[in-house]
């Protein structure tokens, strides 16, 4: 596989360059393969805070209603969805309305080839077009290629929960950083 800058593969930068082939808008019918790109996450690592891997009903769910108020996109290679990335609500209280939580999974071996970065931008200009203006994302340390990824794509780190979860019998920190995906004239527009 050829590499671009930084080593990043460059099979997926063409993808992205050919219209947009490999990323789109993920659907409810994506859910068993979501489902199974996540469950080792949840399952083997302490990358999320899940312990049970949701089924793909529980991820539908979770698709669906991501499509109906931010977004989620999924990266195909071969017609096979092998990551996707998605946009939820940051907290309920209506002054954050304009902020998101966003995450990103790709299939175990796929992680620093790229595919992360090209997730991100279309969610980002998904996210944004919808009318949304900061994103934020949560990471459990240590994770080089997490926070590889966050700062990369442009994130700053913004502070660390000491010891806020205990997975696979130790104590968990977990990082966060925030970048701007839109800026716009204030009042903002309602998101839609």
């Amino acid at each position: 596989m050829a590499r671009g800058e930084g080593g990043v593969a460059l099979k997926y930068v063409v993808l992205m360059s050919d219209e947009g082939a490999g990323i789109r808008d993920a659907s409810v019918r994506d859910a068993e393969a979501c489902a199974g790109i996540y469950a080792p996450y949840v399952t083997d690592t302490t990358i999320t805070f899940e312990t049970d891997p949701p089924a793909p009903p529980e991820m539908a769910e979770r698709i669906a209603a991501a499509l109906r108020t931010h977004a989620w996109v999924v990266l195909e290679e071969e017609g096979r969805v092998v990551g996707y990335a998605y946009g939820g609500p940051y907290k309920s209280r209506p002054a954050y309305r304009w902020s998101c939580e966003v995450s990103v999974y790709l299939e175990r071996g796929r992680r620093r080839t790229g595919g992360g970065r090209v997730l991100y931008d279309a969610l980002f200009a998904r996210l944004a077009a919808r009318g949304f203006r900061t994103v934020v994302a949560g990471m459990t340390l240590p994770n080089d290629a997490s926070v590889g990824l966050h700062k990369a794509m442009g994130f700053e780190p913004v502070g660390t929960y000491r010891r806020i979860g205990w997975k696979h019998g130790a104590w968990r920190d977990v990082a966060w950083a925030q970048r701007a995906i839109a800026t716009g004239e204030d009042p903002p527009v309602e998101p839609r």
